[in-house]
């Protein structure tokens, strides 16, 4: 075989093998259509997500949220928390001092135990006991 048939044949090589080896810059596409992907992904998408969920729906304390009642169920659980609300503060004022701060000794309700304990360097002890069945609460705060 000739040299020249030779040098033809690696050079005929070189020039498609160059060709093979171009390279272009990556493009990310997304695929969520939330991030700018194509729209049609999207049922697919809320699909897969559907079989894979392993969340089950918490219907909450009533057994339905707040926005399922009738509005007097609604206004009845408004004007509930609305009066437990201003119990507490009520008891929370009477453990404050002028200043606002937190005053050390214990307060009575009907249901429950506050103790407020100084633990030195700032720091206070609240333990609110439940009265019928003794349970107890502890937090630390600092004053």
């Amino acid at each position: 075989m000739p040299l020249h048939s030779i040098t033809r044949a690696a050079a005929l090589c070189l020039v498609v093998l160059a060709n093979a080896a171009t390279a272009t810059e990556l493009v990310y596409l997304p695929v969520n259509p939330s991030f700018g992907g194509y729209p049609a992904n999207g049922p697919g998408l809320l699909a897969s997500a559907t079989a894979t969920t392993k969340h089950k729906e918490d219907k909450g304390l009533g057994g339905s949220s707040f926005f399922d009642q009738s509005p007097l169920a609604q206004f009845n659980q408004t004007l509930e928390r609305t009066v437990l609300s201003q119990l507490a503060s009520a008891a929370t004022s009477k453990l404050q001092g002028p200043d606002g701060k937190l005053v050390p000794g214990t307060f009575s309700t009907a249901n429950f135990t506050i103790t407020v304990v100084d633990l030195g360097g700032g720091m206070l002890r609240i333990t609110t006991t439940d009265r019928s069945t003794g349970a107890t609460t502890t937090f630390e705060v600092a004053q």
